[in-house]
């Protein structure tokens, strides 16, 4: 990487700035958002069995039948999200941590729900263990939202919904932006990546592009 591509970055390995190089490719352009990337270990969200695939761009698996997303799709809804250093998010799906501690870079302070206790346990020991102070966490039911704390400036689901959640839209702040795959209809298990935007008399929507996500649950999991 040349010298001013590297410029804010720091010292980074290989396979990192590999996967950096990789996402300016796909056509990233937020600074912040590759920072962000940069800052954060992916390594320490992902299973041991699979810490060498750590910086590949794809979504690998972990606990509860549940993964961790590609790094370019957890690049693409960062940047569309557009988070300020002042803002407070919602992140619906904590999954690993890995998403929560990307947004943990950018504003300032991130709700995270997870239905999976198992999850959001080991979730919590890695925002500990790598210092990320700015992280709220909460065991629940993400399709509710997290009304105590609303409104949100941004909101970020990371699983899919059947259809825009009125319940999330409604916990946004006016001129809030929401990002989330939605199920395509006619075509099981695909999604579309949607940006919602609430302003004074509705929704603005705009459809980007498609993805694939576990689906939006409701309830807390049970588990053995």
């Amino acid at each position: 990487m040349p010298e001013e591509e590297r410029e804010g970055f720091g010292a980074a390995d290989p396979a990192k700035i590999s996967l950096i190089m990789e996402l300016r490719r796909r056509g990233i352009k937020s600074k912040a958002v590759l920072s962000a990337i940069e800052r954060v270990a992916r390594d320490s969200f992902v299973p041991t069995t699979f810490s060498k695939q750590a910086y590949e761009d794809h979504a690998l698996p972990i606990e509860c039948g549940q993964t961790i997303s590609q790094p370019f799709v957890v690049a693409y809804m960062t940047e569309k999200l557009e988070v300020g250093d002042r803002m407070k998010v919602l992140e619906v799906g904590t999954g690993s941590g890995y998403q929560a501690a990307i947004l943990s870079r950018l504003c300032r302070r991130v709700y995270t729900i997870e239905r999976y206790r198992t999850l959001m346990r080991d979730a919590v020991n890695r925002f500990e263990t790598l210092n990320l102070h700015n992280i709220t966490t909460k065991v629940g039911d993400g399709a509710s939202g997290w009304p105590e704390q609303a409104p949100f400036d941004r909101i970020m689901v990371t699983a899919a919904a059947p259809e825009l959640p009125q319940t999330l839209v409604d916990q946004l702040k006016v001129g809030g932006i929401m990002v989330l795959p939605v199920d395509i209809p006619g075509r099981p298990r695909e999604q579309k990546l949607v940006r919602v935007t609430r302003t004074e008399t509705g929704i603005e929507r705009e459809d980007m592009i498609d993805v694939r996500f576990v689906p939006l649950v409701e309830g807390v999991a049970r588990e053995s």
